[in-house]
This record gives C-alpha cells, structure tokens and sequence, in this order.
C-alpha cells in the first residue's frame, strides 16, 4: 500500500562517517666501519619510503523527494534510502524534500534539490508526466534521476519498481478462481495518475477478460488508509453483495471493517504489509493472497543512481517480478507466518532486501541512520 495514512509505524533516523587512511612507512639509516669481504655485498644506507596515501572513494549527495509522508510504507521507503546511502560508503549526505503535496509541488521540491547541489534523487512521482520537465532540468546539471515505485514517461530518468501490472494480474485472478469465474468484486485502486495504479488497474483488467460473469465495483482510495476505511464500511453498510475484494495494501482496513460489522470474510487480495499479513495469520475465517510490493525499492534506487554515477553498467528499467503468498495452501500460508512480524506496525512492507540492489538488514533499516 502506498497511501497517505498508511504503513508501518514513524521514528526511525540515521547517521554514518568515513575516514580516510593514511599509511606512512619508516625506516632507519645504518652504517658500519668493519670492511667487509669482496664477495659480500656492501649494505647501504637505508633510505625511508613514504606510502601513497589510500585515496578516500569519491562522495555523493543524494536527494528525496516523495509526496507522500506520515505512513509507514512510505516511510520505510525513506528510511530504505537513507540506510542504503549510508552502507554504500559513497554518500556524504541524504537531502529528504519529501511532503504531503501535489504533483506541482514535487516538481518544486526537485527543483529545491537541484538548487542544492544534489548528485541525484531518488523520487516516488505523484504523476508519470508532470515531473518529466523538472527531470530533463535535472539531467542538464548532470544530475541522475531515479523514479521509484511509479514509473515516470520520461527517458531521462532511470525506473526500478515493482511490476505492478503482474501485480495487479495476480491479485485479481486468484480472487477470480476463489469465485469460480462468478460474483461481484470490489477493486479498490490507489490514485487516479499514478503509474502504479494504472499498471494495477491494466493487470486486473487482463485478468478479468478471462472472466465475464465477474462485476466489478470499482473505487479509488487515493493510497489513503482513511480513504479505504470509509468505502468499504460504506459498502458493507449499503448492503451490497460484495463476494470478493481487492486492495492496494490495505488488508489490515478490510479485516478490521468485517470484524466490526460482524459479516463473514470474502476472499481477498491484498499486499506484504505486515497488517494485510495479519488477517490469515491471526483471525479465522480469513482467505487471503499476499502480493509482494516492497517499499525497500527507495534503497535500491540509492544503488542504481550510484551505479550511474560512477560509470558502472545500469539498466535504465529495472522491474522486480511479484510473488504471490496464498493462504489456502501449506506452502503459502508457511511463508505468510515466516514473513509476518506482531512487533511491527500495520503498513510496514515486509519484504525487507531486494537482491543485488539492497545490502541492509531489517535491524538496519528499522534504525534508518542514514549519512
């Protein structure tokens, strides 16, 4: 889930340094007087050796800038990227511009980046268009740009998300064969221009083609955990029959509103955040697939902008492939337990480590000390 309310608990921070070493070698002069026979070799005076100096790696800041703050997974983006930057040992320092705000804002936050003096950013886009002029400015002052989690049209940006068309795909088609190809579904989106949501949206759709006796209700919560909350209390108070659901992270939201109405679950598609893993874990009666969508991509991103400016081979699209947890069998609900954590809050993404991209642990990131 990605909303404005949402995700995972607040309070994580960071700090990191780097020092430079120096090695000096020494050595004494020595003579002697005491003649030395023809086939010996004469010693010489010895003479000191002063070792280069190891050259400390080059230092880079890095910018954030998403337009979302205040819920736990995009907090543990920021803290992903903040934490990466840090272990990388290449980073001076983080520049976290991140708000709650408009497309238009982000565009003045990235601006306030570059202004800065910032190497490259890392950003989360309100919208796949309207930052593309921002991000060519930001390619004219050498700075690399990296979106994260949505997708930007941009060619002068560097993409590493979540496939969130396979996203999308997987959820609706196990709630589908839940139904056996007929019912009513509820496919709760995130927010009208967002690339992720649009991808979302395309997946469910291809899904659906397969199936022509499923209706769909469909209703945009706007990545907000509030938002999520009053549709579907609104849809269960209305009476609608809702035989099968599908969310944008917001698992924890449908549990709690059928607990309190007291009607029994439906099949539900959900995400990794440890609250939509809670449902199965904890409270009978639940059927649920879990869809991977790490939040730790913010991290990741910290890599392939290093990557880029240090003149290393990058990719300039990166797209992580999904897993699908399902809870009606041994397997999946095993890997639901193993993944799910009651110490943590509700919308923290449990999939903490994106291999060859992210080298921090899940203590690491819960600190988030970054540089």
């Amino acid at each position: 889930m990605r909303g404005r309310t949402r995700r995972m608990g607040r309070g994580l921070s960071l700090v990191a340094s780097l020092a430079a070493l120096a090695v000096v070698g020494t050595a004494c002069s020595s003579a002697t007087t005491t003649p030395t026979p023809a086939t010996t070799p004469t010693a010489g005076p010895s003479v000191a050796v002063t070792a280069a100096p190891t050259a400390a790696p080059k230092q880079y800041v890095i910018g954030i800038s998403d337009n979302v703050i205040g819920n736990g997974w995009r907090d543990e983006l920021t803290c992903s990227v903040k934490v990466q930057a840090r272990l990388s040992g290449l980073v001076s320092k983080v520049v976290d511009a991140s708000r709650n705000g408009s497309a238009s804002d982000q565009v003045q936050d990235m601006r306030s980046l570059i202004s800065a003096g910032v190497n490259a950013i890392v950003v989360d886009p309100a919208d796949s268009q309207a930052l593309n002029p921002v991000i060519a400015e930001a390619k004219a002052q050498g700075i690399v740009v990296v979106s994260v989690d949505s997708t930007v049209t941009s060619t002068d940006a560097y993409d590493l998300t979540n496939d969130q068309t396979a996203y999308g795909q997987l959820s609706a088609e196990w709630v589908f064969k839940q139904l056996n190809g007929k019912g009513t579904v509820l496919e709760l989106r995130g927010a009208s221009g967002s690339s992720a949501d649009t991808d979302r949206h395309a997946g469910f759709q291809a899904a659906l083609a397969k199936y022509p006796n499923i209706k769909v209700i469909s209703q945009f919560t706007d990545w907000s955990i509030a938002k999520a909350s009053q549709i579907i209390t609104q849809e269960l108070a209305s009476g609608t029959e809702i035989d099968g659901i599908t969310t944008p992270g917001t698992g924890q939201v449908i549990w709690d509103a059928y607990t309190a109405a007291k009607k029994p679950f439906v099949p539900t598609a959900v995400s990794d955040n440890n609250g939509d893993l809670a449902g199965p874990v904890t409270t009978q009666g639940v059927t649920a697939v879990a869809v991977s969508n790490p939040a730790v991509v913010g991290g990741a991103g910290v890599t392939v902008a290093l990557n880029v400016l240090q003149g290393k081979a990058q990719d300039k699209v990166v797209k992580l492939t999904p897993v699908a947890w399902d809870s009606t069998t041994a397997d999946g609900l095993a890997q639901i337990k193993a993944a799910y954590d009651d110490r943590l809050g509700p919308f923290y993404s449990t999939t903490v480590s994106i291999p060859n991209y992210t080298t921090f642990t899940k203590a690491d990131l819960l600190g988030c000390q970054g540089p």
